[in-house]
């Protein structure tokens, strides 16, 4: 070997040794850095012309597992996701109140129960029957008041994806100029692991957000890529967008740079995105549809013992609620009898009409029927109430008042449709009123005229279970010859205008509708834009039926005691009308509490409870399904607390196991220096040496 040889190998050697300790110096100067991964040098062979001439630095490496690296960040996606969803699910629990506490709102039927209880013990009372309106208008103020915090606290999650997109945006476009500055020093052969540790960073808190998919550049740097491969970050940033449809449809498209296509939505399976998503557009409105299935059947139950009862003296007119529906509609399917009765101030008979419906007749005291039909019912009660009174019917709304200082009394009787008695199915005796429909069971059949304007238009969003759009359909009503429920059934299932290769909608027993996607897509519906009319100034088909989120979830606010009964306790229908006493006496009585034991004991009947929420139709009694309420909001949140501590556990263990093999450890940091070190001596000796023979070869001469 050659001095000049020897000199050049032991150059490389110095200078690959000086390399390595700066490597070494780094890490150990940063071992307490969140986010640094160590370095170590590559370094090979120098070969020149089939010799060995020294080392050769090839770069500066961070040492990092792509398995560990991936493992890491899905963990913490995960626990990303989790840790949002428990903790908004948690305050949506706390606004409930204490189980333990005396102020928990699902005792709330209860505590109607126990005063209208006490009421029935003395009738005469108005302390006792004010007593009683305070407790249902508590439970009502607390359902308004939940319903509005619920809907605040979706407000709240809705401005939480937005900033966390906007965040997102901010990451990806930090990577892609940090896969510039990492490409420019990979080209020069400087040192790029400062810029990689950055992004590094970076892909940490983007996971946080949503999950992705990361792989290595050639170039140097990561690709970031979407569930689906939408280019996220690479060369340049593509941007995320936030997009609403209604309360329960909220997806995120990208635009990726330079692209002349559309915004593709995106498939967010985890991260915080996907947590306030799930909270937004499912559980959030879930729990408010409980809520207003909850409070509407507390009402309708309090509502049928009160429509089945009547106040001393009799109310001079009974006015009901906006139905939603023609009068000759409401009245089709009614079977069975009931009495409507007028009475004077001390509860005596004047007048009374008694209406079969299953015949199809009326009599007015005792005497000889006539017939009516859906059509003349109107007409024919004025007919039978003569100058004892007067029954309209405007904008969806009963009313029979009586003439003079008399009153109006109804049994209810063996009249029955879906259910309800004649004067419950009107709420002609409402003890509580809404300010909206206060049903979406219709009692509308298959057969029954759909009512709605021909050629009007509903649009529908079709969109898969995590938000992403399938497509918009806008439905037409069917024109006037085609009038009935079954056609517009067929309308809004039409496989090419309507909904039909998604799903179908179906009209229940009960005049509910609800649509029902196809497996395996499972699709739901969104309403766009609704611009129908069931008769001029009706409702709409999405009112009428309760059809999206907005319709149902705002509907626990919208109850309220009557103000009349308020403004006089006197008119709270204590008692029970009692057609069976002697010609001449009282068969209304002040100090009848029949009525206010009905209504205590309303906590307990049976009743139907449409699907809402997590829980299915279920037939049970208000206080059971208080009860299944209640603990279902317990045990999500307590299941969504376990998740979130699972998914921390698993996170830690993956952070763990990455930050062995990607963090500083000083005692082996320490050997590597100390080997370094002694390379380092060794090639300054060997270039002493070479010069020690080049200074003796030069005094040989």
């Amino acid at each position: 070997m050659s001095l000049g040889v020897a000199l050049q190998s032991a150059t490389s050697g110095l200078m690959a040794a000086q390399t390595g300790l700066r490597a070494i110096s780094d890490n150990i100067a940063n071992v307490n850095t969140p986010g640094y991964v160590r370095k170590v040098i590559d370094q090979q062979q120098l070969v020149v012309a089939g010799m060995g001439q020294g080392v050769s630095v090839i770069g500066v490496r961070r040492v990092t597992d792509q398995y560990l690296q991936l493992a890491s960040m899905t963990a913490g996606s995960d626990a990303a996701k989790w840790g949002a969803y428990a903790k908004y699910l948690d305050n949506a629990q706390a606004l409930f109140g204490n189980p333990s506490g005396k102020g928990f709102f699902f005792n709330g039927p209860d505590d109607i129960a126990a005063a209208f209880a006490t009421a029935a013990n003395d009738p005469s009372s108005s302390l006792l029957r004010g007593q009683a309106l305070s407790t249902v208008s508590s439970f009502l103020n607390d359902a308004n008041r939940i319903s509005g915090q619920i809907a605040q606290l979706g407000q709240t999650v809705d401005a939480q994806v937005s900033d966390s997109v906007g965040k997102a945006n901010g990451l990806l476009s930090q990577i892609a100029q940090l896969n510039s500055d990492i490409g420019r020093a990979r080209i020069s052969g400087g040192d790029s692991s400062g810029s990689e540790n950055i992004q590094s960073q970076l892909l940490n808190q983007l996971s946080s957000l949503m999950n992705v998919r990361v792989s290595a550049r050639d170039q140097g740097g990561v690709t970031v890529r979407s569930s689906e491969g939408v280019m996220l970050a690479g060369d340049g940033a593509s941007t995320l967008t936030y997009n609403r449809t209604d309360a329960t449809s909220g997806y995120i498209t990208a635009v990726t740079p330079g692209a002349a296509s559309d915004p593709q939505p995106l498939t967010i399976a985890s991260g915080q995105i996907r947590g306030l998503l799930d909270l937004r557009d499912t559980k959030l409105p879930g729990i408010a549809d409980q809520l207003g299935e909850f409070v509407s059947r507390t009402a309708e139950q309090l509502n049928a013992a009160h429509n089945a009862s009547s106040a001393f003296p009799a109310p001079s007119t009974l006015t009901g609620r906006n139905t939603g529906l023609d009068l000759p509609t409401a009245i089709t399917g009614f079977t069975g009898q009931t009495t409507v009765a007028i009475v004077n101030a001390a509860g005596v008979l004047q007048r009374r009409v008694d209406i079969d419906f299953s015949a199809g007749t009326m009599s007015v005291d005792g005497g000889a029927s006539s017939a009516f039909t859906p059509a003349t019912f109107l007409s024919s009660l004025n007919t039978a109430l003569g100058a004892f009174g007067a029954a309209t019917f405007t904008g969806g709304a009963l009313s029979i008042a009586a003439a003079g200082a008399n009153g109006v009394a109804i049994a209810k009787g063996t009249a029955d449709k879906d259910g309800k008695g004649f004067s419950h199915a009107f709420g002609l005796n409402d003890l509580i009123r809404s300010g909206g429909l206060a049903t979406f069971d219709t009692g509308l059949a298959p057969g029954d005229a759909n009512g709605f304007i021909p050629g009007e238009t509903l649009t529908l969003r079709l969109s898969q279970p995590d938000g992403k759009p399938i497509r918009d359909v806008t439905v037409a009503i069917p024109p006037a010859g085609s009038p009935s429920m079954t056609d517009l059934l067929s309308a809004l299932n039409n496989s090419t205008t309507g909904v039909g290769l998604y799903g179908a909608f179906a009209l229940d027993a009960q005049g509910g509708l609800a649509f029902s996607g196809n497996p395996p897509i499972a699709a739901k519906v969104a309403v766009v834009g609704d611009n129908t009319h069931r008769g001029p100034g009706g409702p709409s088909v999405s009112q009428l039926f309760g059809l999206g989120a907005g319709q149902r979830a705002n509907r626990a606010g919208s109850y309220f005691v009557d103000p009349a009964l308020v403004a006089d306790p006197t008119r709270v229908a204590l008692g029970k009308l009692d057609l069976t006493v002697a010609a001449g006496a009282p068969t209304i009585r002040p100090g009848d509490g029949q009525g206010a034991l009905a209504l205590s004991q309303a906590n307990t009947a049976t009743t139907l409870f449409k699907a809402a929420g997590d829980l299915g139709n279920i037939s049970t009694t208000l206080a059971r399904y208080a009860a299944e309420f209640g603990g279902s909001i317990g045990r999500d949140a307590a299941a969504a607390d376990t998740q979130k501590s699972g998914a921390g556990a698993v996170q830690t263990e993956a952070d763990a196991r990455r930050q062995a093999v990607e963090g500083v450890n000083i005692d082996e940091e320490l050997v590597r220096l100390t080997t370094y070190q002694q390379a380092f001596n060794a090639s300054a000796r060997m270039i002493q040496a070479s010069k020690d023979l080049f200074d003796a070869l030069m005094q040989i001469r």
